[in-house]
């Protein structure tokens, strides 16, 4: 038996734009590691993610044993200013996401532009959720560059020449 019915279709488009006090090479280094394995939820708890940076590579949450959740394929990458991922991300229905994070380099600081666009049978919980879990991750990818950074800055203010 075969029915139909009227599921309308949903849409996201969520934009975002961030400062980071750390070059583009340690911005762009800090959001392979976030989107990766140092995935993390709000809580702490982690979330373990595998991304395969290369055309192609995969995007997945890596539950072990062979076990997982696909998020999706590497459109495009052009380290350190450019990734893209398509794929239904952390939505297991009919949808297609498209997710862009594009570095723009200011001298030792970087501009992170954001945006993630959406279609389909979106779960209404999943659209209301998007955007917080967004900005942590986020976030967490300004710490990341801005910590590494100082870290950084830190061991070469603390390296007198001759020490070598």
């Amino acid at each position: 038996m075969v029915s139909a019915t009227d599921n309308s279709l949903s849409s996201l488009h969520i934009e975002r734009k961030l400062e980071i006090a750390a070059p583009i090479q340690t911005t762009f280094e800090a959001l392979l590691e976030q989107i990766g394995p140092g995935s993390t939820l709000p809580d702490g708890t982690p979330l373990p993610m595998k991304l395969e940076a290369w055309p192609g590579g995969r995007w997945f949450r890596d539950l072990g044993e062979n076990a997982g959740h696909l998020w999706g394929h590497v459109q495009v990458i052009k380290p350190p200013a450019l990734i893209e991922i398509i794929g239904p991300l952390f939505m297991s229905y009919p949808v297609m996401s498209h997710v862009q994070y594009r570095l723009i380099e200011k001298g030792d600081a970087t501009t992170l532009q954001f945006l993630h666009r959406a279609t389909g049978h979106i779960d209404p919980s999943h659209a209301e959720n998007v955007v917080p879990g967004w900005e942590y991750i986020l976030e967490q990818v300004k710490q990341r560059a801005e910590h590494q950074f100082k870290r950084t800055v830190n061991n070469l203010l603390q390296t007198k020449p001759g020490d070598d």
